[in-house]
């Protein structure tokens, strides 16, 4: 039973908390390397380490990656704002507080719009977006009898999104956590690789009575790093505040964390306020003051959103719009899509392929579009040959599995080294099917015993067995309609 299901007596209420890894080549305060992957407690100095004597100084290409965020959420951009320190102790800070801001955030109030597989939209707002260093990472597994600390993390830039608790269901937090990958991902400000940590959610929950608009005891789930998990640990914990309540039972304000692997939810902590924190101005960094030229200069070199590029893909190549909305996730997919449409004359051709058979293969080998081995003119030219009638599906995937081996630059290079033309001369496919018929006398005979339903499921036998005999090579079409020629 998902909380979409639940009973109407209820309404759920999600707010959502985003730690965004920008992609800067520094720290937030620091000149430490942010590279992934490096050699624990290969890239910490001093600063990150709080160590007596030492100034951190605001990394530049941070404050730009968050007011470029800013603008492209429809927000506010506070022309100044203010560090401060987050006081409270654990082993990966070793500061002992975590620089952040509080009061002013570099960026305020903002929205974003998001449209459902269905075409239905609603609208998120966001409370304000602030920059943060992160922490470093404690490490359970590395030592058998001790945890180890890895610090290559502390210091990392972050920017913290903080939505209004507008969402109404895992479905629209699904929906709005996916808009928002494509949007940072778009503007360049994060590398959106969820399973290094790049994006983190944090999802607050409560539930409330049909009707009621106090809001009810709300649960924080942290770091979760897959949309999947997101869902799922939506609907465990939506499921487990319901039955509290209708047992007569109290929520209780808690940190929860989830196990993607396992299912299972659990409670850490009870949930600090922010005077828990001891929160007071940093002495060692000045307030940052932007000019309004500088943000001008920023809205000026926005790219386009991903939401006006489903637009534009839906209106100029007439796509419905979840293939458009997976499409436009990412500028590059979008433009290797218009490429290959272009090259084939077929965008629903080109769309189908992209979001299909590369999708898979690249999701399988590990990599990114940009180093596919298939370009999308190559991609073009071999639905090119599928439109003709060269090609089948079949065949097409074969020569599209040997363009990705590097078998070749272009389809036609691969069909005629391979002789893997589609068979389409009636003759050899009429010749063809009596073969097949005269090998299978036993399935010819049930065949024609059998109603037509039966029928029905009975003619793939004999497709196959023609496909076979022709590796592929015969038009299942004309095998089709001269099967059911001789078999009538």
């Amino acid at each position: 039973m998902t909380e979409e299901r639940s009973s109407t007596a209820w309404e759920v209420v999600i707010g959502l908390e985003v730690h965004v890894q920008l992609a800067c080549r520094s720290k937030l305060f620091s000149g430490a390397s942010t590279a992934f992957g490096a050699p624990p407690n290969s890239q910490v100095c001093a600063i990150d380490m709080g160590l007596p004597g030492t100034l951190p100084s605001v990394n530049r290409e941070a404050v730009d990656m968050a007011i470029r965020f800013g603008l492209a959420a429809n927000a506010r951009i506070n022309r100044t704002c203010v560090f401060e320190r987050k006081n409270y102790f654990y082993p990966d800070l070793p500061k002992g507080y975590q620089t952040t801001q509080l009061r002013q955030p570099i960026v305020g109030a903002g929205f974003m719009d998001v449209q459902l597989d269905d075409g239905s939209d609603f609208r998120v707002r966001i409370h304000h977006a602030h920059l943060e260093e992160d922490a470093g990472k404690s490490l359970h597994d590395f030592q058998v009898d001790s945890t180890a600390i890895d610090l290559n993390r502390a210091g990392m830039p972050l920017l913290e999104i903080v939505t209004e608790p507008d969402l109404r269901s895992a479905c629209q937090a699904v929906a709005f956590a996916r808009q928002l990958h494509a949007l940072v991902a778009g503007l360049g400000i994060c590398d959106g690789h969820m399973e290094q940590g790049s994006l983190r959610f944090d999802v607050n929950v409560s539930v409330r009575p049909g009707g009621s608009s106090s809001l009810g005891t709300r649960t924080e789930t942290k770091n979760l790093n897959s949309f999947r998990f997101m869902e799922q640990a939506i609907e465990q914990e939506v499921r487990r505040q319901i039955n509290l309540l209708e047992r007569g039972a109290a929520v209780r304000q808690e940190t929860r964390l989830y196990n993607g692997e396992t299912g299972q939810a659990a409670a850490l902590r009870t949930k600090e306020e922010a005077g828990d924190y001891r929160y007071f101005p940093c002495p060692d960094l000045l307030p940052v003051r932007v000019e309004q030229g500088h943000i001008d200069h920023l809205r000026a070199s926005l790219p386009e959103r991903p939401e006006m590029r489903q637009a534009r893909l839906m209106d100029k190549w007439g796509l419905p719009a979840a293939e458009a909305a997976l499409l436009a996730e990412q500028a590059a997919t979008a433009s290797y899509f218009e490429a290959t449409a272009m090259a084939c004359d077929d965008a629903r051709l080109a769309a189908q392929w992209i979001t299909g058979t590369l999708a898979r293969n690249l999701k399988r080998d590990k990599i990114s579009l940009q180093d596919s081995p298939v370009s999308a003119e190559a991609l073009g030219g071999l639905l090119q040959r599928v439109k003709d009638n060269t090609l089948s599906a079949p065949l097409a995937r074969q020569v599209f599995d040997a363009l990705w081996q590097g078998e070749g630059s272009c389809a036609d290079d691969v069909i005629a080294s391979q002789g893997l033309r589609q068979v389409t001369d009636e003759s050899c496919l009429e010749r063809l099917v009596e073969q097949v018929l005269t090998e299978h006398p036993e399935q010819v005979k049930n065949y024609k015993a059998a109603d037509s339903a039966r029928q029905k499921k009975m003619i793939g036998f004999f497709v196959g067995q023609a496909m076979k005999t022709s590796k592929g090579t015969a038009n299942p079409e004309q095998l089709n309609r001269w099967l059911h020629k001789k078999l009538s």
